[in-house]
């Protein structure tokens, strides 16, 4: 069985063009510039790739890898940007900021979803880009599954309107406020600043901006009996926000080799009364602003029953 905050499944997506998105840049202070060449860089982000999803498997959790072999998508691997699973068998696809990320959403992946799994409705938010509106999946929103809260920062990437229209649609409570980082800067993805396990929940809740909103978003996350791991703003530089909760042969949480580095004992000691880290060792990817979390869209739904071909 799919646990709710913990899925047993992932999709990923192996790029072949891999880079730090220009188009990006400008509102992701977390990008930074390779010093190898276009070839070397993409080859790099490629065994970083295969060595992950190795390792995931080999932990139990059940991996779909697609190949990208498109020069037109950089942020390819970052899947979880543009859609979303849901108990109950349902699935969004939303509209991206950045036009050439829009071109990273792909049918077959949700062909494999509808096969694969129980799939009731597909609901597409994605034409709304044409209004200008952006809602980019679990990078904008970070989903409390067992809560049903989606706690949001506010940017150019997550429209208020389209965030009760996605709540409504999906029975989640909106939580919105704004974030910046240690240098006064907006914080562009929520996944960046916080992640959700079953039993506790990594935030910087420094970057929430304002006093009482911050108080309101630690309560409800005590409430909702996880233990609060409030992260600094250097751990958040590190990718420790970035992080997902899975289920393999026993609960994890995914997360990059720098991530974990950056987590004091006493941090790490709390992870590990309900799930196991798993580092994953992803330098190069890092370099286009997202991590762990990014690479992995986790499937909450129910698999179907095997069938023999």
């Amino acid at each position: 069985m799919t646990l709710l905050q913990a899925p047993d499944a992932v999709v990923m997506i192996r790029p072949h063009h891999f880079c730090s998105n220009p188009e990006t840049r400008d509102d992701n202070a977390f990008q930074t510039l390779s010093n190898h060449s276009a070839a070397a860089t993409s080859e790099a982000a490629r065994s970083e790739f295969d060595a992950a999803v190795a390792k995931l498997r080999k932990a139990g959790v059940r991996v779909h890898v697609f190949e990208d072999t498109s020069t037109e998508t950089p942020d390819s691997v970052f899947p979880n940007n543009w859609f979303s699973t849901h108990t109950g068998g349902h699935v969004a696809i939303y509209p991206m900021f950045a036009p050439n990320r829009r071109k990273e959403r792909r049918q077959d992946v949700i062909e494999m979803l509808k096969r694969d799994y129980r799939v009731q409705d597909v609901i597409d938010y994605s034409g709304l880009e044409q209004d200008g509106l952006a809602l980019e999946g679990t990078g904008a929103m970070v989903l409390d599954h067992i809560g049903r809260i989606a706690y949001t920062v506010h940017s150019n990437r997550a429209d208020p309107i389209l965030l009760e229209r996605f709540c409504t649609h999906f029975n989640f409570e909106p939580i919105a406020f704004e974030a910046r980082d240690a240098q006064g800067r907006d914080v562009y993805h929520t996944n960046v600043l916080m992640g959700i396990g079953t039993g506790y929940a990594l935030i910087c809740l420094d970057m929430i901006v304002d006093p009482e909103r911050r108080r309101t978003v630690a309560q409800r996350l005590e409430d909702s009996g996880r233990q609060v791991i409030d992260l600094s703003h250097a751990q958040i530089g590190e990718f420790a926000g970035n992080a997902i909760e899975l289920t393999g042969d026993r609960r994890i949480l995914a997360l990059s080799s720098r991530a974990l580095a950056s987590l004091r004992p006493e941090q790490i000691a709390i992870i590990e009364k309900t799930a196991q880290p798993l580092p994953l060792d992803i330098p190069t990817i890092e370099t286009a602003g997202g991590s762990v979390r990014c690479m992995l869209a986790g499937v909450h739904l129910t698999r179907r029953t095997e069938r023999t071909h």
